[in-house]
């Protein structure tokens, strides 16, 4: 077994009133989230909360009974379900909350899990925040952007360089919440000792190279979290800004 210890960080930015991000760091149950809200009246900061707290919630009440009676053997199909399970658990409850007030309809969050079972990373993931893993100081990107111009990039339309300058790089076709239920992918890795795995929001992404955020990860550890952040802000610091990294010993 290894030694998993995490720090993050969440910021307003310099440019949006309020921040519409949320984050879990949980050591003690090896699950760190992040979620990016969208929508008006604060509906985006109610919906990253409320998913959340029902992540949380889900895997308190029954992510330990599903690995004491898994197989053991990695990936696991139980496990992984169980993971998507819980974002879209999240999901209903924010669709129920938009319903019963009709300046909330529309909001939701992006969702990107990860919950380490002995020596692998489970993710669940919904939108385009991201999970990465640099090992050895190389950084791959282990989530997918469920974005437009992703899709596009994808299809052969946008090249991925235009991609990062296409004005409607921030729609995603994705959210948790705008329905009761949504596609999550999922996937398993296995972990080695020195990784470090990283989960942030686009205001980190959309502003900092991914070799930068590898460099700057390596050199750092845990500490770069607060570095990043301070780059991402240096650098414009539009959109609010929040990056969880988990040191692998």
């Amino acid at each position: 077994m290894f030694r998993v210890e995490a720090s993050g960080i969440t910021d307003v930015g310099r440019v949006r009133a309020s921040n519409q991000d949320s984050m879990l760091v949980e050591d003690g149950l090896q699950l760190y989230v992040v979620a990016d809200g969208m929508g008006g009246h604060a509906g985006g900061e109610i919906a990253s909360r409320i998913c959340i707290e029902q992540i949380l919630s889900e895997v308190q009440s029954k992510f330990s009974l599903l690995v004491e009676t898994s197989s053991k053997s990695h990936p696991d199909p139980t496990l992984m379900n169980a993971l998507a399970g819980s974002i879209n658990h999240a999901s209903a409850k924010i669709y129920e909350h938009s319903l019963e007030d009709p300046s909330l309809r529309g909001m939701g969050t992006t969702a990107t899990v990860v919950k380490i079972v002995d020596d692998y990373a489970y993710c669940a993931h919904v939108g385009d925040s991201r999970f990465y893993m640099i090992r050895k100081g190389l950084i791959y990107q282990m989530s997918f952007d469920h974005s437009l111009v992703n899709e596009q990039v994808r299809a052969g339309i946008l090249t991925p360089e235009e991609a990062e300058v296409h004005h409607l790089k921030n729609v995603i076709t994705r959210s948790v919440g705008y329905q009761e239920e949504e596609d999550v992918d999922t996937l398993c890795t296995r972990l080695e000792s020195g990784d470090f795995l990283l989960l942030c929001s686009d205001g980190l992404h959309g502003k900092i190279q991914d070799g930068e955020i590898s460099k700057i990860t390596t050199d750092k550890g845990l500490q770069a979290a607060r570095e990043l952040l301070d780059l991402a802000n240096e650098r414009g610091g539009e959109d609010n800004i929040t990056v969880v990294i988990i040191s692998v010993r």
